[in-house]
């Protein structure tokens, strides 16, 4: 971390009293000695202190990249000061509670090397010390560390990431375009030697929220700041050593509110904390209380240690629903790390591929699912792993998908439904709407358990092997509440309830207000935890280059923090639309929440950056088709980027996602098989998910062997996946539909981690020359044809509607002609027949003397219903078949 001019520092030591720890160092058991035999024992100058604190032997180092920092105040200037040791100034007294404290002096005389033992060394930070003016600073004569693109003053601006081109890595095991993943960093299980005479404690700044690097490659530090606004008392514990659990932390500082705190947020610095290198990362949490009159809307639990909100990883389950890969045997029990020391990963001179908008295609995917089966043919330890992404990116690119968008990926508790007896606590979590930390990639991701680190690691691997294979990476992200739901305490709500959280009164009882169904909404509008999102956001578009991000339930974040109304314009989506770095991302909103006034699709506030989640165009498609009638006009609009609600100011076809299935609803097999939701075995007595689901089961519910049954839904899944294809905007395909998977009519299936959930490889492969070969090659026709995927709304000169049955709300029938105006590919006609009869449909003639040649037919059998370049022999008129669709293209 480069930091301009002078470094400042202050030096701080332990005070010699109150000693609790009984481990000898160095033959010294400092807790058979008084104070006076103590001090007797260390010279004089070595028993200078300026702040209580708590060191413990037998102790590692852990430290971490900082992934992000918030702007907050002023950098305080590091003071020191002779401590007396009298009366005058006695020890703070301890508050009861599980975690021990202890004292040491930071300049014990000690002969040990055992790991975890203090070698005094004389620091040059220290020599003349006791002369330092108060708030002095010192000049340090050090080559400067280097800390990444950490901004080096407050107003540094971190632009996108340039990657210096380094010599092209070995493939991977999935082929070409894929990448040895990084080496799994080997355990850290014995500590570092710590050196506590070189260890400093100082009030550090609040200008950084979270761990950030402080000091030099010589001094290397962390200062440590957290937003706790009512708090009246905050600990920060560390932990060095791996092996001890959260009940034995090495150092614990009491932080002085009159020192430490600036403003809302508390703040320390350590400096010369030892090095740890790869495999190690050093764990933290805080002890927050809220003293004897706190706010009624406060919670604190004093003795609960609390994630910092900023922490870049996150410790605890190492392997997805497995409590006994909980380190050191703490179940539930979860702390924030960081790694100090790690080697920078490699990417290899991989360059995001900024894919033009109006040329994407998204492919929505559930991390975990995706590889989670045998039969993805993936070894165990990598099945539903970030890695396991990587391996498969060649099914991304036979399918024609150039961005996949990635559930959540931020660290969440997949076993929160089994933490008390209730009806879902058969289930895990799945899909990951239950955010614990905004800044840390899901722990259980990584392969083989190998934790927090190896997570982050693999993750940065998997998007350097889309970003080499051409594919953009979008992350679902939750920042509309928290998984702190049912009275769980974890971070946020412990640690400044009041200002993370939308509350109310309701008849004298403060409650959360709850537009999310989720029992909490978090409170984006106010300006700290407006910083965090933006700061979230930035850190996954610096540190692990990822391309955009879709927000659920964004409405959430246009409410207003005191009243909940929704804002015209809300300032953290203005402030995300206008950020130097997140404004050049692709962002997509789903455009409502849980309240009746949060439906905003066609309205959300967008400065011309935001795209939405079309709900609006995921029903008419799906109504039209089935065969509803009085839709015609609005399936029209729909295949044309839905103008009439996006074709304002600047904004563009490609703001419309279009998407008729999603992870939440029916799949596209399901939407064509069943007429009703069958959630009996999410617990809830089939009452969750959504019941307005427009599907229609093609005359049987259910799995069906009537044959003429099952080749109608096929016909249907051809048509809706047409449909997609042709329609102007930014399409998106649902997991698993590129195949027809099935979830047995579940339209909500967060919490299941099993076959209706996970990827079906051996059913792709049935489909491979059928179903695949259509949806893959209709992908790949879109993306390939200058018609389709415009970057501007159609005029009149674009677009010839064949159609004089406009006004009839019985019509089923629509056919449209493309015209290429210079942008070449050929003319386009396209028809959809939801009649049950045949249409003899006049064709224009085509232009230029050219011919029609049939692309699609959903009516034909494989490989008839797609042909890449065209069969040709098409006449005059085109007989479209019932429940069927064509595309013809001029050649």
């Amino acid at each position: 971390f480069v930091r301009p001019g002078p470094i400042a520092f202050s030096l701080a030591r332990v005070r010699v009293s109150s000693v609790r720890s009984t481990t000898p160092v160095s033959g010294l058991n400092v807790a058979t000695r008084s104070p006076r035999e103590c001090n007797r024992a260390f010279p004089r100058a070595e028993r200078r202190a300026t702040r209580r604190a708590v060191m413990l032997p037998g102790a590692a180092i852990t430290a971490a990249h900082p992934a992000t920092v918030a702007a907050y105040g002023a950098l305080l200037g590091a003071q020191s000061r002779r401590a007396k040791t009298n009366a005058a100034n006695p020890p703070i007294p301890a508050a009861a509670s599980a975690f021990p404290r202890a004292s040491m002096s930071s300049r014990a005389r000690v002969g040990a090397t055992h790991p975890g033992a203090f070698k005094p060394k004389s620091s040059p930070i220290n020599r003349g010390g006791d002369n330092l003016a108060r708030g002095q600073p010192v000049a340090a004569q050090v080559e400067p560390y280097s800390w990444g693109d950490i901004p080096t003053t407050p107003s540094a601006t971190r632009d996108l990431p340039s990657w210096l081109p380094q010599p092209e890595p070995a493939h991977g095991a999935g082929g070409p375009g894929t990448f040895v993943p990084p080496p799994a960093f080997e355990p850290v299980t014995n500590p570092p030697v710590i050196d506590v005479d070189r260890i400093r404690i100082s009030e550090g700044y609040a200008q950084f929220l979270g761990p950030t690097p402080a000091g030099d490659v010589i001094n290397p530090g962390v200062n440590f700041a957290l937003h706790a606004a009512d708090a009246a008392a905050v600990d920060l514990l560390l932990y060095f050593d791996p092996s001890s659990t959260s009940k034995q932390p090495s150092l614990r500082i009491p932080l002085d509110p009159k020192k430490n705190k600036t403003g809302d947020v508390w703040h320390v610095r350590l400096d010369n904390i030892p090095r740890g290198g790869d495999g190690y990362v050093i764990r933290y949490g805080y002890l927050v209380d809220g003293g004897k009159t706190p706010h009624r809307w406060d919670y604190w639990e004093p003795n609960q240690l609390m994630v910092d909100p900023y922490a870049p990883l996150v410790e605890g389950r190492r392997v997805y629903g497995e409590n006994e890969t909980c380190p050191n045997g703490e179940v539930g029990q979860w702390l924030g790390a960081f790694a100090l020391d790690e080697t920078p990963f490699d990417w290899g001179g991989v360059e995001p591929p900024n894919i033009p908008p109006q040329d994407l295609v998204v492919y929505e995917c559930t991390p975990r699912a995706f590889t989670a089966s045998s039969s993805s043919g993936l070894d165990e330890d990598v099945r539903g792993s970030f890695l396991g992404i990587a391996e498969k990116v060649q099914h991304i690119k036979d399918a024609g998908y150039n961005a996949v968008e990635l559930l959540p990926v931020f660290h969440f508790d997949e076993m929160e439904f089994k933490l008390s007896p209730n009806p879902r606590d058969h289930m895990l979590n799945t899909w990951g709407y239950s955010t614990m930390a905004f800044f840390a990639p899901m722990t259980v991701y990584a392969s083989k358990g190998a934790g927090p680190q190896q997570a982050a690691r693999e993750f940065k691997h998997m998007v350097k092997t889309m970003h080499a294979n051409g594919i953009e990476v979008l992350l679902d992200v939750v920042y509309n509440h928290t998984g702190e739901g049912s009275g769980r305490f974890f971070s946020f709500r412990g640690i400044d309830n009041k200002s993370y959280y939308m509350m109310e009164d309701l008849n004298g009882k403060v409650n959360y207000k709850n537009y999310t169904g989720c029992g909490n909404t978090f409170n984006c509008n106010h300006e700290p935890v407006m910083n965090l999102v933006l700061d979230s956001l930035r850190h996954w578009v610096d540190d692990y280059h990822v391309d955009g991000f879709r927000f659920d339930l964004t409405s959430c974040l246009c409410r207003d923090p005191n009243s909940g109304a929704i804002m015209t314009s809300p300032p953290v989506v203005r402030a995300i639309a206008k950020d130097n770095t997140l404004s050049r991302c692709k962002l997509f909103a789903e455009p409502w929440d849980c309240s009746m006034d949060g439906y905003l699709v066609g309205k959300f506030p967008n400065w011309d950056r935001w795209g939405e989640w079309n709900g609006i165009y995921r029903d008419t498609v799906r109504r039209f088709l089935k065969g509803d009638p009085g839709l015609k006009s609005q399936f029209a609009s729909s295949l044309c980027g839905s103008a009439d609600m996006y074709n304002v100011n600047a904004r563009k076809p490609y703001h419309s996602l279009n998407f008729i299935t999603a992870h939440d609803g029916f799949t596209l097999r399901d939407l064509v098989s069943y007429n009703k939701k069958q959630n009996h075995q999410n617990g809830e007595e089939g009452r969750d998910g959504c019941n307005d689901n427009h599907s229609w089961n093609c005359g049987q519910e259910g799995e069906s062997n009537d044959q003429a049954v099952v080749s109608l839904r096929w016909r249907q899944m051809r048509n809706m996946h047409l449909a997609l294809m042709v329609s102007q905007g930014t399409p998106m395909v649902l997991m698993g539909d590129e195949y027809g998977h099935t979830r047995k009519g579940n339209n909500n299936t967060y919490g299941h981690d099993n076959e209706l959930n996970n990827f079906d490889w051996a059913a792709l492969e049935e489909q491979r020359d059928h179903y695949f070969r259509y949806h893959a090659g209709l992908v790949k026709f879109r993306k390939n044809h200058p018609l389709l995927g415009r970057a501007e709304f159609l005029n009149d000169n674009d677009i010839t509607w064949h159609e004089d049955n406009w006004d009839n709300p019985d019509s089923l029938f629509l056919a449209y002609q493309l015209h290429d105006c210079g942008q070449g590919g050929g003319d386009l006609y396209v028809a959809f027949n939801q009649h049950d009869f045949f249409v003899d449909a006049a064709l224009p003639p085509p232009p230029g003397g050219k011919s029609w040649h049939r692309v699609v037919d959903t009516n034909l059998p494989p490989p008839a219903d797609f042909v890449e370049h065209g069969e040709g022999g098409v006449g005059a008129r085109y007989n479209v078949a019932p429940r069927g669709a064509v595309m013809l293209v001029a050649k």
